[in-house]
Parts: structure tokens; C-alpha cells; sequence
């Protein structure tokens, strides 16, 4: 399958009237629910299938992550390049990051760090997470100094789920963007205006910051933004990273890996999630910017349970009876998506599927346990949360060598 490059992308946002479905990396819209296979063919990656996945198990030693056994991490591009680098014991990283818009994550927000701790822990690689608060200052009605208290929120939360300081660096564009300005500037040097225009559908009304954006997501692709991880006398052009994100994101990536070769740079490679669904429905994503959609992780037992019951989309039948004859549509169902990106126990699993699906049980048994398992799981990070001092959270944002 070709992969479309800057020149030949067509404008995301360009026919937004005809098409079903939108995805830009800045609004998710989709009658029916999001067409995976459909944003597969437009964007032009690859399927995760069973022969990468088994790959994955053997190279790592162990069974792979549930996020990959139940599809929910299921596209790429150039995946099998990172094995095959690792295998040959090269030097890679991994990248991923937040738009801090919000003073706590919510539970779409865990999607990329849960896995990508999975990868960190199962292959022992450096990590680099980029807090992109200018970007959210951008594009959102929010203060510079806003922008920066919820980077320090955000940032505690990230490192109350577990990831090895040693190699993890977490940093802001505020603060760090004097070390990505070289890559920056050789990036956009590389761009011209209608090549970002038609790849992000920006127009002449938009802020001209808009458009100097994305490079400087791109720039931590690439190894030379990190000095102090990457030393200088490093041979960068050997050194891959892999990106952790949900597809929404693809389109800063197609403009990076276009340019990389002529920054004499490997390309970065992805693995691409499904979004977590909003509360509503599948039509679009969970999202900070309306706290009805989302379930936070700030969230007590009382205010979780509140907006599971109201909220939680039911593809269960209207009255008891319905749902006795008919069972549950679960490819509608928010509950028990919500219980496939959350419950570990595969067995569990499959018994409420086969349950709720036949009618066996209601919609108010899988709301149960969806909200006990989400109480839980909120109690556990906030008590994590609290252990995170302003000490720690500045030694994941220090400058400092990585033991790599």
C-alpha cells in the first residue's frame, strides 16, 4: 500500500460535508462510529495481524499486551523495521505525548501511556514524552500560565503510572523548545505553507502559530533534539524511534517521515490506537474540552458512578424484556468498550460479552462493574499521584544523562 507523502496527501478537512467520517488530529467525528479500516486505507498504513503480534510475544518474551491482543493498538508504519532494529541490537526510543488542556487526565488520556509503558518495560528502551503546551495555548482558550499549571498536573499524573525515571524524560515545549529549535528549523526549512495547509486544512484566518506547529512535534523524532541523552559524536542517523498514539495524530508523522531522509534521518516509525469512545457514544472521542464525556482520574466514587449511570451510551434493549429477547448491540455499547480497554481478565471478558450480548444480562449489571473497576483504578493512581513530590516530578523533567 502506498503511503501518501506531503505532495500527495489530500486536505483532511477539504470535503468535510461528503465525507462520514472526520479525524484530524484536533476534532474526531463519525456518524455510525468511527471506519477503522477506512482510515487504514486513506492514510495509507498497515493492519496489526496475529503474525506481528506473535512477534512481538517471541522478541519480548512475554504474552503481548491486551491493547494489541484485542485490536485496540491496530495499525503501523514501519513496525517490523523497529523489531527487526532491536533484534539486531540498535539503538531506538520512544515518543509520545499530551496537549495539557485540563488539570488531570481522563481515562482516554491513559490509552497511549499504558502501552507505552508496556514497550518501555518489554523492550528497555529511552523514552522521551513531550508536553505540547504551546500547542494547547494555541488552539484553546487558555493563559500561557494556565497552559504551564497544567503541564505540572498533567505531568504528575503521567508519572504516577510507573515509568522507569532512569529512562524517562519528560519535558515541555515551553521550556525545552531551545534544545528542539535547531531540528525545528532544519524541518521547516524543508516546508512550504501550501504543504502544511493541505496536510492540517489550516486557512488564512487561522494564527500563523498554527502553522509553525508541527514541526516542532516532529522534532522529537528525531534523536539529535536530545543531546543529553543522545550525546554529540552519536551516529543519529542510526537511531529509530517508535511513536505510541492514536491515528487522530498520523498526520504530523506522514509530514515527518516525509522529510526525514533528506535530514539524512530514519524515518519515525508508529503504532497507531483506536480512540476511547466519549461517554455518548462512539461517534467521536473522550475529550477534555466537555468534562460530561470523559471520566477523569481526579474523579471520586460518587461522580464516577453519577456519570457512568447518566451518561454511558446503552446498546442494551429499552425495557428488560427487550434486552432478555434480543441481547445487547456491544458494537454500540460505551459500557462494555469501556471494560475491553480496562478489564485484564480476558475469561471475565469474554463471559460478559457472551452474557450482555444474549440477554443474560442488563444493561445495569455491566454499568456495576464498569464502575467499580473505574473507582478502583482511580483510587490506585490517586494514591500513586500523592507520592509524586515536586522533587520527582522535576527529575523527569531535568536535563540529565539516561541510562541507555
Amino acid at each position: 500500500m502506498t503511503e501518501p507523502t506531503v505532495e500527495n496527501t489530500e486536505n483532511n478537512q477539504g470535503n468535510e460535508e461528503e465525507e462520514e467520517q472526520i479525524v484530524t488530529p484536533w476534532d474526531v467525528n463519525a456518524k455510525g462510529g468511527v471506519d477503522y479500516d477506512k482510515l487504514i486505507n486513506k492514510f495509507g498504513s498497515q493492519q496489526i495481524d496475529q503474525t506481528l503480534i506473535d512477534r512481538f510475544e517471541r522478541i519480548t518474551g512475554k504474552r503481548a499486551h491486551p491493547y494489541l491482543r484485542r485490536g485496540i493498538f491496530f495499525s503501523h508504519r514501519d513496525l517490523k523495521e523497529i523489531l527487526d532494529h532491536h533484534e539486531a541490537g540498535r539503538k531506538w526510543f520512544l515518543y509520545t505525548g499530551r496537549g495539557p488542556s485540563s488539570g488531570s487526565l481522563h481515562f482516554g488520556h491513559l490509552l497511549p501511556f499504558f502501552f507505552t509503558k508496556y514497550l518501555q518495560d518489554a523492550f528497555n528502551v529511552p523514552l522521551v514524552i513531550q508536553m505540547t503546551n504551546d500547542e494547547k495555548f494555541l488552539w484553546k482558550d487558555i493563559t500561557l500560565q494556565q497552559a504551564r499549571e497544567f503541564t505540572i498536573g498533567n505531568v504528575k499524573d503521567i508519572i504516577a503510572l510507573g515509568f522507569d525515571i532512569e529512562k524517562t524524560f519528560i519535558f515541555s515545549n515551553l521550556d525545552y523548545i531551545q534544545y528542539l529549535y535547531p531540528t525545528t528549523l532544519r524541518i521547516s526549512k524543508l516546508l512550504n505553507i501550501n504543504q502544511v495547509k493541505n496536510i492540517f486544512g489550516f486557512t488564512d484566518q487561522d494564527a500563523v502559530g498554527k502553522i509553525s506547529f508541527p514541526p516542532i512535534q516532529a522534532s522529537p523524532c528525531f534523536p539529535e533534539s536530545f543531546p543529553h541523552i543522545f550525546p554529540p559524536g552519536t551516529d543519529y542517523s542510526q537511531i529509530k524511534c517508535l511513536i505510541p498514539c492514536a491515528i487522530d495524530q498520523d498526520p504530523y508523522f506522514r509530514m515527518t517521515r516525509d522529510v526525514a531522509q533528506r535530514l539524512g534521518a530514519q524515518k519515525p516509525a508508529l503504532i497507531h490506537s483506536k480512540f476511547f469512545p466519549a461517554l455518548q457514544g462512539h461517534n467521536t472521542k473522550m475529550s477534555a474540552s466537555d468534562v460530561n464525556s470523559a471520566v477523569y482520574l481526579s474523579d471520586n466514587k460518587d461522580v464516577v458512578a453519577d456519570k457512568i449511570k447518566k451518561y454511558a451510551f446503552s446498546g442494551g434493549g429499552a425495557t428488560k424484556e427487550e434486552q432478555v429477547k434480543f441481547g445487547a448491540n456491544l458494537e454500540v455499547d460505551v459500557s462494555f468498550e469501556y471494560l475491553k480497554y480496562m478489564l485484564d481478565d480476558d475469561q471475565k471478558l469474554e463471559e460478559i460479552r457472551v452474557a450482555y450480548g444474549t440477554g443474560k444480562m442488563m444493561t445495569s449489571d455491566v454499568k456495576k462493574i464498569l464502575i467499580e473497576l473505574m473507582v478502583k483504578i482511580c483510587d490506585q493512581h490517586q494514591a500513586a499521584r500523592a507520592k509524586v513530590t515536586d522533587e520527582i516530578c522535576a527529575t523527569f523533567m531535568s536535563i540529565r544523562k539516561m541510562n541507555i
